[in-house]
């Protein structure tokens, strides 16, 4: 692809701790797969999305760097240990600093960034994830959507990042399968309406049934 493509980057931010053992990260992989499928459909996005995947647990580390479509693979996940959230906030921070362009006098910048965080449990790194989520917050550097996964998620945290929180109440395979064809639906959407001023808002669609949104 061009480099004078202006790119839609996304980033996804994985919580990989313990507590999603199981058919919980399974369902991630398959969700992140099938993400990436939906999305090589859609003309538009395919020609402007690129993808990023960050996991957290006891480390954080950006699994994939900021990729096109078409090259994109799928990391393998694996679950175990703590929540170290606000770590995975700082690699955010670094990784949009470090591959997303900025706007020159010549040239203009890659589209405001789309980051998605899903999380079923709160940080283990408190006090580092106070101060990263302030920082990401009063930066104003993308357009952030949490999801809650589950009752034990605490949606606390998730409003220090940002205003846009979704819960999901139901962790069953096919809860997760709805939650990444939102995103998907999200990145066609906004891949759609991309002319709109630096720093807008977004316009989301509507969360999957049996989602709620936070207030």
């Amino acid at each position: 692809m061009s480099d004078y493509i202006r790119r839609l980057p996304v980033y996804l931010l994985i919580d990989c701790s313990g507590s999603m053992l199981g058919e919980r990260i399974e369902a991630v992989k398959q969700g992140i797969k099938s993400l990436v499928t939906e999305l090589k459909g859609d003309p538009q996005a395919l020609e402007t999305a690129y993808l990023s995947v960050i996991t957290f647990a006891s480390t954080a580390r950006q699994e994939t760097a900021l990729t096109e479509l078409m090259l994109f693979k799928e990391p393998e996940l694996k679950a175990s240990g703590a929540t170290m959230f606000g770590r995975a906030l700082d690699i955010l921070m670094e990784c949009i600093n470090k591959e997303v362009r900025k706007s020159t006098e010549t040239q203009k910048g890659d589209w405001r960034p789309l980051v998605f965080i899903l999380t079923d449990g709160a940080p283990s790194d408190v006090v580092d994830f106070q101060r990263a989520a302030a920082e990401l917050k009063n930066m104003k550097i993308a357009n952030i959507i949490a999801c809650a996964a589950g009752a034990d998620a605490d949606t606390t945290y998730l409003k220090m990042v940002t205003d846009n929180v979704v819960m999901m109440n139901n962790l069953s395979s096919g809860e997760f399968a709805k939650f990444f064809a939102w995103v998907s639906g999200s990145i066609k959407m906004t891949s759609k309406s991309i002319d709109a001023a630096p720093g807008q808002g977004i316009e989301l669609p509507p969360p999957p049934q049996g989602f709620q949104i936070v207030p």
